[in-house]
């Protein structure tokens, strides 16, 4: 496979705005639609979501979907159709299969679940999706605080199907060929993105130099085909960033 960097700048996104919202979207979705930019291998929704407190989304389906939510700042309150609810938090992985059919919500509002006080704080999350690699698979959920591992620095692998992450992933996707690393890179650190097929970066905070398409920004992302281990340098206050691992694409 030939190796080539596309570069999407944060003002590239597509943006929802409502009162109580503040998306931005790395492919199309809802009534965004450009036929050139549906997924990247098998990664079908990035967004980067601002819920304001007291909202958020309505009980709503999906299935056939992994769904991978990653809080940057705030609780963000999940209900499901299955039993499952709690709030997320920062650096709490989790993910949610939606399988033969799922309902759930996903709200700013903590205090309904914790008992403290309510609020006046946004929520910040990326929200990702990508197919499981078998349909109709039973509904399911798992989640795992990492926030020790990330501390340790380096990439922490947040979820994966892959064979080769068994033993070392946080929690597990209905995925074979694809896995998702985060990083919270200290001031000036390096480490090197995976050598695979597919390769999604975004970053989520911060500044960070990759080699071969230079410095981005938080909200850009970085596209690769043949990624190479290609070495990616945090700014001076450091960056958290998000990477899929992938070794195959939709047809």
């Amino acid at each position: 496979m030939a190796s080539t960097i596309d570069l999407r700048r944060a003002d590239q996104r597509f943006h929802t705005r409502a009162g109580w919202l503040d998306s931005k979207h790395s492919f199309s979705f809802s009534h965004h639609w450009d036929p050139a930019n549906t997924h990247f291998g098998l990664l079908l929704v990035s967004n980067d979501d601002i819920v304001a407190p007291g909202t958020g989304f309505e009980t709503h389906p999906h299935r056939d979907m992994e769904i991978i939510t990653w809080v940057l700042d705030g609780g963000l309150v999940h209900q499901d159709s299955e039993g499952h609810n709690g709030v997320i938090y920062p650096g709490l992985a989790q993910r949610m299969s939606a399988g033969t059919g799922i309902l759930h919500s996903e709200k700013n509002d903590s205090w309904t679940l914790t008992g403290e006080p309510q609020h006046q704080d946004p929520v910040r999350f990326i929200q990702m999706w990508t197919i499981p690699d078998t349909a109709g698979i039973v509904p399911g959920y798992e989640q795992l605080d990492i926030n020790d591992q990330l501390s340790q620095g380096g990439w922490t692998t947040l979820a994966s199907g892959m064979g080769k992450h068994a033993n070392q992933r946080a929690i597990g996707i209905r995925q074979k060929h694809a896995a998702l690393h985060v990083a919270r890179m200290r001031p000036d650190e390096t480490l090197e993105l995976a050598t695979a097929p597919f390769v999604h970066l975004y970053v989520a905070r911060g500044e960070a130099a990759v080699e071969g398409a230079g410095l981005l920004h938080e909200g850009d992302a970085l596209r690769l085909t043949g990624a190479e281990g290609q070495r990616v340098t945090a700014g001076p206050d450091g960056a958290e960033l998000l990477q899929w691992e992938m070794t195959a694409a939709l047809d």
